[in-house]
């Protein structure tokens, strides 16, 4: 009987990632974010020959040097026919695209500006929302929206055992959520939505010992099916793996600056300069987004059912709304304001030009 118990508890430990992600999530995070700070700073900083920006910068000086000549053929039109105004206030073009891309291998301007901008956009992304207060309801609301599945991970094997096998097994799988809830408590404080499921265990061990066999419908009606689970494991991965994504297409933006300053020299209105400073601040605007959006969805749910012993509500949808709507609406919110950006920057550009 003991090794059969034994075996079921270690079958049941690969099925608990979605605790573990939870439980080591503010670790990770921590870790992914010193990661990814690392990676611009090696990227960004070293721009000698060889690396991955000097080249990059090389390619952008390559481009500016090419469209040099369709610069110089539109400033000897206008030289002919606005005699010196427009022609001497585009002048200022040449000149910002040779300090920007100038390579000392120590960090060129461009390079540094980037971190710099990138630093300006983390450190209002933090006095926004990433505070240890809301950083710790945030994690609070996810917890409390997996706790019935995790709970019942440890107690559905059981289902299959009878007697006194299933018996020993329920007493197994409480001393296991006892620890569980214990650490919620340590964290959070007695909420009344641990209260409530403690509860919720109390109930399927009282099933059990009165009628020697807890149902499938009583699981599912108590503690959420496997189904869930799983579902909720993905989604909850899905949002973590958006928050990278964000992180390595702003850095991917960063690296292609040289380019985009090599190609300004073009007579176009629309300069990819300005192109690519709007895609930048739009990513960031994008991550500022998310973070808002997860904040405050969080704060309604610890601060609504999470106070209210009495309500006892289905939170998919806030896993739903965290792993795929809510990277949507940050998206739809940066295509928005990426677009008021540039219409913004390209105004003022004409504007100064005119002006000059």
């Amino acid at each position: 009987m003991q090794l059969a118990i034994q075996l079921i508890f270690a079958q049941l430990e690969p099925q608990l990632g979605i605790d573990e992600v939870l439980t080591k999530g503010a670790v990770t995070s921590q870790s992914i974010a010193e990661g990814w700070n690392s990676q611009w700073l090696n990227l960004l900083q070293n721009t000698g020959n060889g690396t991955l920006y000097g080249t990059l910068t090389t390619l952008g000086i390559f481009f500016a040097v090419g469209t040099l000549l369709f610069f110089m053929i539109q400033f000897l039109k206008d030289l002919i026919s606005y005699e010196y105004s427009r022609p001497i206030s585009a002048l200022i073009w040449p000149f910002v695209v040779v300090i920007l891309l100038s390579n000392s291998g120590k960090g060129s301007i461009l390079s540094n500006l980037t971190l710099g901008l990138r630093g300006y956009l983390n450190t209002v992304n933090q006095q926004l929302v990433v505070s240890p207060n809301t950083s710790k309801m945030y994690q609070e609301a996810l917890n409390m929206s997996v706790a019935e599945e995790v709970t019942g991970s440890f107690l559905r094997p059981c289902q299959s055992l009878t007697g006194e096998q299933q018996s020993e097994c329920f007493k197994r799988a409480t001393d296991r959520i006892i620890i569980l809830l214990r650490r919620y408590r340590t964290t959070y404080g007695n909420k009344n939505w641990i209260i409530r499921l403690q509860d919720k265990v109390n109930e399927i061990n009282n099933v059990s010992s009165v009628r020697g066999i807890v149902s499938e419908t009583s699981f599912n009606s108590l503690l959420g099916s496997t189904v869930q689970t799983s579902i909720k494991s993905f989604l909850v991965s899905l949002q973590y793996a958006f928050q990278n994504l964000i992180e390595a297409t702003m850095l991917l933006i960063a690296l292609l600056g040289p380019i985009a300053v090599g190609g300004s020299l073009l007579p176009v209105a629309g300069k990819p300069i300005f192109a690519w400073l709007t895609g930048f601040l739009s990513i960031g605007i994008a991550k500022i987004s998310f973070n808002i959006i997860a904040v405050l969805t969080a704060a309604v749910i610890v601060n609504g059912p999470g106070q209210n012993f009495n309500a006892d509500p289905d939170l998919m949808w806030f896993i739903i709304f965290l792993g795929i709507l809510a990277p949507i609406l940050s998206l739809l919110v940066a295509a928005a304001g990426g677009f008021a950006l540039f219409s913004g920057i390209s105004n003022t550009a004409s504007l100064v030009r005119e002006r000059i």
